[in-house]
């Protein structure tokens, strides 16, 4: 792992008790794990949500992924 930053974070009652559930039940060995992997998950939500977006130049051909755009590029204009 890299270097990590400690923060504080206000939580609702409700949010603390799940958490503390999680790791009572033994599904995660912290409240930090627990913090750890939703932000994880929310980091590539977020990234597939925004590779899902088409780019303006994408939007004007018609194209739904990035992908699309990659067809259409001829390899000898890569240099």
């Amino acid at each position: 792992l890299g270097m990590s930053k400690q923060i504080a974070v206000p939580l609702p009652d409700d949010i603390v008790d799940f958490i503390d559930g999680l790791v009572a039940g033994g599904q995660a060995t912290s409240r930090a794990v627990v913090v750890e992997r939703a932000l994880d998950r929310e980091r590539l939500r977020v990234s597939a949500a925004r590779d899902a977006t088409p780019t303006p130049v994408e939007a004007g051909r018609g194209l739904g992924s990035r992908a699309g755009v990659a067809v259409h590029t001829r390899l000898d204009s890569l240099d």
